[in-house]
Order: C-alpha cells, then sequence, then structure tokens
C-alpha cells in the first residue's frame, strides 16, 4: 500500500486471501516517498515467490504502475478514496497505464475484488484454488436465492 491509511482497503484483501489460504506478505511502499524500496520490490517479487501484486494508493496513486514498470507479474491496482475528490483521482491514475505496462484496475475502496481478481490468476496454475472459487460462487448464488425467496414471501404477507 502507497500509505499507512490504506489498511482498512488492504484488510479486505487480506480477508479473501486468508478465506483462500493464500501466503501474502502486506508492505508500505510510496511510488514518491520510498521509490528505491518499490523498484526493489518489484524487481525481486517473481524470485521471491510471489504471484499477483496488488498496490492500493490514494490520490495521484502511481504506485501500482511504479510496480507494474518494473515486474512481469500480474499488478492489480486498487484505487483508495480521498477527501478531495472521492477516488477518482486515483481510479484515473490507476487505469490510464500507458501501453506495454498493463495494471488491472478494481473499483474505487475495492479490496475483497482485487483479492479475489488476484486468486483467479494464481487458479489458472492451482486446481484446489480454482475448486475453492467455484464453491465461494455456488454459495454466493445460492445466498442471493435465498434473499430472492425471502423477498417473495414478505411480499405475500
Amino acid at each position: 500500500m502507497g500509505s499507512d491509511s490504506d489498511l482498512p482497503i488492504l484488510k479486505k484483501s487480506v480477508q479473501v486471501l486468508e478465506e483462500f489460504s493464500v501466503p501474502y506478505e502486506v508492505h508500505v511502499y510510496s511510488a514518491h516517498r520510498t521509490p528505491v524500496e518499490a523498484r526493489d520490490f518489484a524487481l525481486n517479487a517473481y524470485e521471491n515467490g510471489i504471484g499477483v501484486i496488488i498496490a492500493a494508493a490514494g490520490m495521484a496513486a502511481h504506485l501500482a504502475g511504479a510496480i507494474a514498470a518494473n515486474t512481469t507479474l500480474p499488478v492489480i491496482g486498487i484505487p483508495c478514496s480521498g477527501s478531495k475528490l472521492s477516488g477518482m483521482d486515483a481510479l484515473l491514475s490507476t487505469v490510464m497505464m500507458p501501453s506495454g505496462i498493463p495494471v488491472a484496475t478494481v473499483a474505487i475502496d475495492g479490496g475483497a475484488n482485487a483479492a479475489l481478481l488476484a486468486v483467479q490468476i494464481l487458479a489458472l496454475s492451482d486446481e484446489e484454488l480454482q475448486k475453492k472459487l467455484k464453491e465461494k460462487r455456488e454459495k454466493d448464488a445460492a445466498a442471493v436465492l435465498l434473499k430472492d425467496e425471502g423477498i417473495m414471501k414478505r411480499l405475500e404477507e
């Protein structure tokens, strides 16, 4: 994350990764204040066993792009909401990457979806993760259908 103020958004990612038993690391690296450390992390991520990087940042939100410029691993950017432009600045900074340096971008403050996308990427080569993803989708669908049933009963009253 670009700042410790992004931790509430990253906690959502951590919860999903833990749900799927995916190991993770959490760091605070700023594209502007600690560019050397952010670069070193990205350059060494593959060799350190990392498969996907999630980068959360607000305002100028250059972290995901700075990370992506220094690795060939998939990078998922989470634009974080801020007090000035409600995260639109971060969203545009994260999604508008130049050709050749892609960053997958989720919704503003979309920590859970960032982790789910990371799990989907990792599941391409992990059958156990693929199974867990399918089970989660089935469970989520069943929960919606239960709500549908409940609404229909309430309307009949």
